[in-house]
């Protein structure tokens, strides 16, 4: 079957909502800061509210695999996303948000239940991100969301953890890898959190075990996964699956491993760091995105160290300058 997309992501569909505050407004709102806390629609109002105060809010259609979707489109490379929102002014603009940058979006909303999802973002002046979301509408994907047509015109599917949160979602994961797996396409998994993995950790390996080609993580996520303070140990279990590994190390760069090698790559300069939201997404967009345009993994993945340092030189998770 002809492919109309080189990568297909799937994940919760979430408007970003990002501010630079001060260390006292963490402490204020008690957020745990660099974390990633999930909170209700009551909570998520007063956040929206208190950032939206200081005057700098920007709001952005995103959510970690929808950005990088945003990053593959922009390195001029072929993306669709499927995800969940609501028939509402937000879903509306987050349906229109991935259109406008060439991200094929067409899941039907829900026209009941929860609002669309939004992620209330909190940047301190040392760059890191804070992050309190609000899964609303993105939270009710299910199997049958899943579109087996487009699912099988990707060269590449590409999994979020964060949307493990759902039981339904976790039946929809290996739902659509099945038929990426039938079709002899690729599928790739982001772990997404720490905290996500130690929420999931059987769930995912078992992803890992039986589904996914390509496994994207930063250095803690990976350790968590398999239990170990070793990165070395951790990677030896991945060559027992034979997954490829694509592991961020921040001012470090990456280690991918493929079936023959490990490849060190380095981190690509950074005058500044403004803003850490994204710089994983971005990371994985780069590899994704070199791998289509025919890179080796190292190349490939020093494409994902400028990706990443480009999106965390400015304020948000998407690109704003051309890489490539």
């Amino acid at each position: 079957m002809k492919t109309q997309y080189d990568v297909i992501g799937i994940g919760n569909a979430i408007m970003d909502i990002i501010s630079p505050v001060s260390e006292a407004f963490l402490k204020t709102h008690d957020m745990d800061k660099g974390g990633m806390a999930l909170i209700d629609q009551p909570r998520a109002l007063k956040l929206n509210k208190a950032l939206s105060s200081g005057g700098k809010t920007q709001e952005i259609a995103g959510g970690s695999a929808a950005n990088t979707m945003v990053g593959i489109s922009a390195l001029g490379c072929r993306a669709a996303y499927i995800g969940k929102v609501a028939d509402d002014a937000i879903g509306k603009r987050l349906s229109k948000g991935f259109n406008d940058v060439n991200v094929d979006f067409s899941t039907k909303p829900i026209t009941k239940g929860p609002a669309s999802a939004r992620c209330m973002i909190a940047v301190t002046p040392d760059g890191e991100r804070t992050m309190n979301t609000f899964l609303g509408a993105s939270s009710h994907f299910t199997p049958s969301d899943v579109t087996k047509s487009k699912i099988e015109a990707a060269k590449v599917l590409y999994l979020e953890g964060y949307l493990f949160d759902a039981e339904p979602a976790k039946k929809a994961f290996v739902r659509a890898s099945e038929i990426a797996q039938a079709a002899g396409r690729q599928v790739a998994l982001t772990l997404s959190d720490s905290f996500c993995v130690g929420r999931h950790r059987e769930s995912f390996r078992h992803l890992v075990d039986n589904h996914v080609d390509i496994l994207f993580a930063n250095e803690d996520e990976i350790l968590s996964l398999y239990e170990t303070d070793r990165l070395d140990t951790a990677l030896d279990n991945l060559t027992k699956t034979k997954t490829i590994a694509c592991i961020t190390r921040s001012e470090k760069g990456s280690i991918i491993q493929d079936h023959e090698r490990r490849y060190l790559v380095h981190a690509a300069p950074v005058d500044k760091v403004v803003d850490t939201t994204g710089a994983g997404d971005q990371y994985a967009a780069g590899v994704l995105a070199g791998r289509a345009m025919g890179l080796g993994w190292k190349d490939a993945g020093y494409l994902g160290s400028l990706c990443a340092a480009e999106v965390i030189s400015h304020y948000g998770a998407r690109p704003e300058r051309e890489i490539v």
